[in-house]
């Protein structure tokens, strides 16, 4: 590997991306001294909120914590979501120094880091502006808190049934409709071979979930709750699954389609659409004050491929499903970022099993 040093001396916007906190200040220290006037240094790392802190105090407005949202693939797709502040953010100072700052050439003039650097993170990703670096640590966090619990949700899931011999598949695609519905839809192809959510199929690790947890319980003096915790006495433990269970299960096979389109959306990928659909369906709605009609091509080209930037926000339920012979229906809820949709389906039973022939839904304003 080449020297550090060399890599920075003659560049404008000089990107961190490293493990954590101790390292950011490793490589910096290393580097400080050959930075441009007019560098600004980018940080994508998850650090602790002091030591977001420590680091703007050290390289000034011309330093922004941008941690961000997604991992590998999403870095390939440029569907991160970035959360962005410059070392100034919210300071009362920050006019005097962008003043300075401007006297003397240096960051940039008037135009603040975020700002100069906002081409390049939106090469990326989504840009979401936070007030002060320290809140840009802080929930990045809080983000990858909602993530871990997930996943061990996920695990215990899947060692329990695994425990009791059930199949796989089955339990992925019981799994599918919950609240985890998402993250298996991401993982499935991984997960299908039997591997544990917890080795992330590359995209995360363990021990950096468990480093960013640490992180958390340091900086909010609050313990991180571990699986016992969620047996304490303000959980009703058998609640959900009581209710689950009085719930008659409708049958696989008419549940298969439905899957397919929860894994469209969770993807982006419009060939589970195509799995999921007759070739001649509609979907229809009311859509800025205007009935549409797409057909299943247009409805596909809607998709790029990829997850939405705020996938790991969003969730789906199938809400019912009825069965009437060789038709049935079934309406989802599907909670999109601020978008709350209602979807109801018609679906036909032929020689290639259950389709859904036609899709209506309402945006709830």
């Amino acid at each position: 590997m080449g020297d550090p040093k060399d890599a920075v001396a003659r560049a404008d916007v000089v990107i961190l991306a490293l493990f954590d906190g101790p390292a950011c200040r490793e490589v910096l220290g290393r580097v400080r001294d050959v930075l441009r006037p007019d560098a600004v240094v980018v940080n994508t790392c998850t650090v602790a909120p002091a030591e977001a802190d420590e680091l703007a105090r050290l390289l000034g407005p011309s330093y922004v914590h941008a941690p961000v949202l997604g991992s590998v693939p999403a870095v390939a797709a440029g569907t991160l979501g970035i959360l962005a502040a410059s070392g100034h953010d919210g300071a009362a100072d920050f006019a005097a120094d962008a003043r300075e700052a401007r006297d003397v050439g240096g960051i940039g003039g008037a135009r603040d880091a975020v700002d100069r650097v906002r081409p390049v993170l939106e090469a990326l990703g989504t840009v979401r502006r936070v007030d002060g670096v320290a809140s840009a640590a802080a929930l990045k966090l809080v983000a990858n808190s909602g993530l871990a619990g997930a996943v061990l949700g996920l695990c215990d899931a899947l060692r329990h049934a695994d425990a009791l011999g059930l199949p796989r598949t089955q339990v992925l695609d019981l799994l599918e409709l919950g609240q985890l519905g998402g993250l298996v839809a991401r993982k499935r192809p991984f997960l299908e071979k039997g591997a544990s959510a917890a080795s992330g199929g590359g995209e995360f690790t363990v021990g950096a979930l468990a480093k960013d947890m640490d992180l958390l319980a340091g900086a909010s003096d609050v313990p991180v709750r571990d699986a016992a915790g969620l047996a304490g006495d303000d959980v009703d433990p058998g609640a959900d699954i009581a209710l689950a269970a009085a719930a008659p299960a409708p049958d696989d096979a008419v549940l298969a389609p439905l899957r397919a389109y929860l894994r469209g959306h969770a993807t982006g990928d419009p060939a589970h659409f195509r799995d999921a659909f007759l070739p001649g369906a509609h979907i229809e709605g009311v859509r800025e004050s205007v009935f549409v009609s797409w057909t299943l091509d247009e409805y596909c080209a809607l998709f790029p491929g990829r997850p939405a930037p705020d996938e790991p926000s969003r969730s789906r339920r199938i809400d019912s499903v009825g069965v009437h012979g060789t038709v049935a229906t079934a309406t989802m809820t599907l909670a999109h970022g601020p978008d709350t949709f209602t979807d109801v389906f018609l679906l036909v039973r032929g020689g290639e099993g259950w389709r859904i022939a036609n899709k209506a839904y309402h945006r709830h304003i």
